[in-house]
């Protein structure tokens, strides 16, 4: 017996049809950056917009964003640092990895423990714009209050103390830098309370830690270097990537 086969018509060749049905954007097969940003951005704070987004696409559950000079924030990340539970719930129910700084925050003390156990000195280890372990507990609420005392006793799960640095200081350093003659090749530096911000055109600003002697890392990024010295501005990450001067 012959089998009937479907055939395909001549004027619907693969490669018109190709063309006429998929619009494929350039960073394809990659996420749309402008989803993964949008996932870690509103997991500090929408549960609604966080389930709309995983549950178009599922993978966004462990979207990461370089929020500048390789400040990594996980969707998970930002939940955790700010102690949204149910967000931070939600995501690794949907297959988000989760980490010290989740089990931290979600005050889940026998975890943190082993972490720590198993990886001395692990306490130490910054998150996401450079926020502390201790701040995560914080975070958690009373369900994390275990854990919060419990790092406490180790003494060194917070912040490392910053270089001191006066209003005048801060004030002096302010204003704009350019390197290059384009519209976005200059740099604002600015205050917002009481922190010197970095921000080049078009991106968010980065909170910079004063190190000593006007040298500062930006948040997130401890290897980085930004140092100010007269009207100039120099940023090595690691090496040196830029010098820009301060206009006027």
């Amino acid at each position: 017996m012959q089998l009937a086969s479907a055939a395909v018509p001549v004027s619907a060749s693969p490669s018109k049809f190709a063309a006429a049905e998929l619009s494929l954007p350039p960073t394809f097969p990659s996420q749309p950056p402008e989803l993964v940003h949008e996932m870690v951005t509103v997991a500090h704070f929408s549960i609604q917009r966080v389930r709309e987004l995983v549950e178009a696409r599922p993978t966004l559950a462990r979207a990461a964003w370089d929020w500048g000079f390789g400040d990594w924030e996980s969707a998970l990340g930002a939940a955790s640092h700010v102690g949204n539970r149910e967000i931070a719930e939600y995501l690794i129910a949907h297959g988000a990895r989760p980490s010290l700084f989740s089990a931290t925050m979600l005050g889940q003390l026998d975890v943190v423990r082993a972490f720590i156990s198993a990886q001395p000195g692990a306490q130490r280890i910054p998150g996401p714009h450079s926020i502390p372990l201790l701040a995560h507990a914080r975070a958690g609420g009373a369900v994390a209050d275990p854990v919060l005392r419990y790092l406490e006793s180790l003494g060194d799960a917070g912040a490392p103390p910053l270089a001191p640095l006066t209003d005048a200081e801060m004030t002096s350093l302010t204003g704009a830098y350019t390197f290059g003659p384009g519209p976005n090749d200059r740099v604002e530096v600015t205050i917002e309370r009481r922190q010197l911000q970095f921000t080049r055109a078009g991106t968010t600003p980065r909170g910079l830690f004063h190190l000593g002697d006007h040298v500062f890392h930006p948040a997130g990024a401890s290897a980085v270097r930004i140092r100010f010295a007269g009207d100039k501005l120099t940023v090595h990450d690691p090496d040196l990537v830029l010098t820009a001067r301060r206009i006027g």
